[in-house]
C-alpha cells in the first residue's frame, strides 16, 4: 500500500508539474511582467555562488541583445509600476550588487559592447576601502556613461536584526554619500542579503527611498509592491550557467511555483519526492 502511495505521488508531481508549464507558457505570453537580472561577481579567479565568468556574462548578455531586449533604469521600472508609464520592447533591468572591482573592469566593457546599461548597487562604507570594491573614480566614469549607482547600506549589515537609529543610519548616510559624489539623486535600495520586514520597509520610506528591490524570485507587474520588488537572481559556479539563466529568464513563473511546491513538501516531511523537483 505503500509503495503504491508513494508511486501515485511521484505520478502526482509529474502531472503537476506538466500543469504548471502549461500555465507557465500562458503567464509567460499573457502576464509576462518585467525581468530584474540580479548579478555580482564578474571574473574569471572566483568560482563560487555568486561569481559569473567573463565568457558566462558574456553570452548572457548577447543573448539579451539578439533575442532584442532593452535595458532600461529604475526610474524607467517604477514609473511603469506606478503608472502605467510605457516601457520599450522587451524591457529588462540588469542589476549587479556590492559594487566589485570586477563590474567596472569585466562587466562594463560587455556590457557597453552590446549597448546595455546596469545599475549597481553599492555598499559605499567598501569603496575605496578594499581592494576587490569599486573606486569612486571608476563609479563616476560609469555614472557618467549611463551606469545608474544605488543604495547597498553602508556596511552590508542585517538590516532587520538592525536597532531602528542604526537602519537609519544605514539607509541615509549611504544614499547621501553617492548623492554627493555623484551629484545625482539615489532613490532605490537593495536590502543586504535579501533580508527585510515592515519595520525596515517603513524605514525605507522615511529615508526617502522610491522603491527597494529583494531577491525573492520572480517578475515585476503593476501591482507589484515597489518596497518588495523581485529579482531574477543568476548564479555562477563551477560549471557554465548559460542554460540556467535561459530557464530563469524565460520561465520565470514554472521556477516560481516549483519553489513553493519544494518547500511545502520539505515543510511536510516528503523529501524524497522534494529531491525530485530540480530548481535551477
Amino acid at each position: 500500500m505503500q509503495i503504491v502511495t508513494k508511486k501515485a505521488i511521484r505520478y502526482g508531481i509529474i502531472i503537476l508539474i506538466f500543469i504548471l508549464l502549461g500555465l507557465s507558457y500562458i503567464a509567460f505570453h499573457y502576464f509576462q511582467g518585467i525581468p530584474v537580472l540580479n548579478y555580482h561577481q564578474i571574473n574569471n579567479k572566483d568560482h563560487n555562488t555568486l561569481t559569473l565568468s567573463s565568457t558566462e556574462f558574456e553570452a548572457q548578455i548577447n543573448y539579451l541583445y539578439q533575442e532584442g531586449y532593452t535595458g532600461i533604469s529604475p526610474d524607467q521600472l517604477a514609473d511603469y509600476l506606478q503608472s502605467g508609464k510605457k516601457l520599450p520592447p522587451k524591457p529588462i533591468l540588469i542589476t549587479l550588487d556590492d559594487g566589485y572591482k570586477d563590474n567596472y573592469q569585466v562587466a562594463y566593457p560587455i556590457l557597453q559592447k552590446y549597448h546595455f546599461t546596469a545599475t549597481i548597487f553599492v555598499i559605499t562604507d567598501f569603496v575605496n576601502n578594499y581592494g576587490k570594491y569599486l573606486t569612486w573614480n571608476q563609479i563616476r566614469e560609469m555614472s557618467d556613461n549611463g551606469v545608474s549607482f544605488e543604495a547597498h547600506t553602508l556596511s552590508h549589515i542585517s538590516l532587520p536584526k538592525a536597532s531602528d537609529e542604526e537602519i537609519r543610519n544605514q539607509l541615509v548616510k549611504s544614499k547621501e554619500a553617492i548623492e554627493w559624489r555623484l551629484g545625482k539623486k539615489v532613490d532605490y535600495l537593495a536590502y543586504p542579503g535579501g533580508e527585510y520586514d515592515q519595520r525596515v520597509i517603513g524605514l525605507a520610506k522615511e529615508a526617502g527611498y522610491r522603491a527597494a528591490f529583494t531577491v525573492n524570485f520572480g517578475r515585476d507587474r503593476i501591482n507589484s509592491t515597489l518596497y518588495t520588488l523581485n529579482r531574477i537572481p543568476i548564479f555562477g559556479g563551477q560549471s557554465h550557467t548559460f542554460f540556467r539563466f535561459w530557464l530563469r529568464l524565460n520561465f520565470t513563473q514554472t521556477i516560481n511555483a516549483l519553489q513553493n511546491l519544494k518547500a511545502y513538501l520539505l515543510k511536510e516531511g516528503n523529501t524524497s519526492i522534494a529531491g525530485l523537483i530540480y530548481i535551477p
